[in-house]
């Protein structure tokens, strides 16, 4: 089950973040006070959907880095993660029955929350 993308921001290349998504993560980094911190994405193989999802916030710079800017709020992912994230979409839920970072990406075998997130 992913989630419905209607108000997505979309890049032609690596991950859609919703506007939704990309609020919290705005809120999250004004939390943090700092302004050199991005959001890094990543994938290991393993997990529900046959891939594992991390995301955190960084502030390094690895060679071949994609970066994508959503009004300030920068997405990196790495060139290995990359090819696995093309077309994917990260939204935010907070819900009773749901509350958190949720990805559906259609180069995973299904679908399901990431298992690590940030609060």
């Amino acid at each position: 089950m992913g989630a419905t993308v209607t108000d997505t921001q979309a890049v032609t290349t690596g991950v859609i973040l919703t506007d939704v998504a990309v609020d919290k993560v705005r809120a999250l980094l004004q939390t943090e006070g700092r302004d050199d911190l991005r959001l890094r994405i990543a994938v290991q193989p393993g997990g529900c959907s046959g891939l594992r999802y991390q995301l955190y916030f960084d502030d390094r710079d690895l060679d071949g880095d994609v970066v994508n800017d959503y009004d300030g709020v920068k997405v990196v992912t790495d060139k290995m993660s990359g090819p696995y994230l093309g077309g994917a979409s990260i939204d935010y839920a907070d819900t009773i029955d749901k509350q958190g970072f949720t990805i559906d990406n259609p180069n995973a075998g299904g679908s399901c929350a990431c298992g690590d997130s940030f609060h």
